[in-house]
């Protein structure tokens, strides 16, 4: 992901209800809105999957893409594979395998109606995945043209060392589920030498592997499924919320850029990507896209504190 994208805007909520009814023109015209909200408010990256929607999140962008002359050279768009969905019988499961990769990015390419995706993510590690026929895969599509850069998602750092060992070109991010709700990501870095670092849940070593090999860390669910802007359901959630308003009405912002500058504020350089469907909200992240987060070493720590609800060890 380029420079330009400090946030990501996440498609997954584009093209209607995840079920085989098709998009009509209220989904195609609603996807207009929100990807023109998103360029309104400095985000020109897109992310999306293959499964978001059953396809037709890539398709209604796609859509847009063919109304608006020029938008494609002016974006970065990327995808994921390897999570296929239950359907006709057969469970939900994960696919790795090589000629799956392929055939994944070529639907998506069709559905995006364009040549080639800038980065494609592995979407979740596949158990029976063996890492040379990963690589071919990728090497390949990379040879045709069709994808310019590879990274992963919701992968370890052994994970990443484990591809990365027989590919030829770079891993260059890691999609993750970070925020200010979800922060196994930071407190495994603080509590190591306590006993609470047994129930935090995130891999060791993940987060200084991807900042020693610049792989940029994208953090999905980044709004907290509004938590701290929106509704809130217990103590600290709704203390915290109170701290997120206070911090953007001084501040001159919104609750939502305070909830993603916290995210930015971090050294590892984490990209937040949201997911909100509706263009008002993404209008209020204009500030976490386009300023540099605004938050003292100090007011970074007191968000921390009252969303984990207990002090530092």
């Amino acid at each position: 992901m380029d420079e330009a994208g400090r946030v990501i805007y996440g498609c997954m909520g584009l093209g209607g209800e995840w079920n085989a009814e098709t998009y009509g023109a209220a989904e195609i015209e609603h996807a207009e809105a929100v990807v023109q909200a998103a360029l309104d408010s400095g985000i020109t990256a897109f992310d999306h999957a293959d499964i978001y929607g059953r396809g037709k999140a890539e398709a209604v962008f796609g859509e847009v893409l063919a109304r608006s002359p020029g938008l494609r050279e002016r974006i970065t768009v990327q995808t994921k594979c390897g999570i296929r969905l239950a359907a006709n019988g057969r469970a939900g499961h994960y696919d790795l395998r090589g000629a799956s990769i392929g055939a994944r990015v070529r639907e998506s390419l069709e559905r995006l109606r364009v040549d080639a995706v800038d980065v494609l993510l592995l979407h979740r590690p596949d158990p029976l995945a063996d890492p040379r026929d990963v690589a071919a895969a990728l090497s390949a599509l990379h040879a045709e043209g069709r994808v310019r850069a590879v990274g992963v998602s919701n992968m370890s750092a052994a994970q990443i060392t484990a591809l990365q060992a027989e590919l030829d070109l770079p891993v260059v991010a890691d999609q993750l589920e970070m925020s200010l709700h979800s922060r196994a990501w930071v407190e495994q870095g603080v509590l190591v030498n306590t006993p609470a670092a047994a129930d935090v849940g995130f891999s060791d070593g993940t987060l200084e592997h991807c900042r020693a090999h610049g792989i940029t860390l994208q953090a999905w669910g980044a709004l907290a499924r509004g938590r701290y802007t929106g509704r809130q359901e217990t103590p600290e959630e709704h203390a915290t919320a109170r701290l997120v308003a206070g911090l953007a009405d001084r501040k001159g912002t919104t609750p939502e850029t305070i909830v993603l500058w916290w995210l930015r504020r971090h050294p590892a350089g984490i990209v937040p990507v949201i997911g909100t469907a509706r263009p008002d909200r993404v209008r209020a992240c204009r500030d976490a896209a386009t300023r540099d987060p605004a938050l003292t070493h100090e007011e970074w720590y007191g968000l921390w504190l009252a969303a984990r609800g207990r002090p530092l060890p």
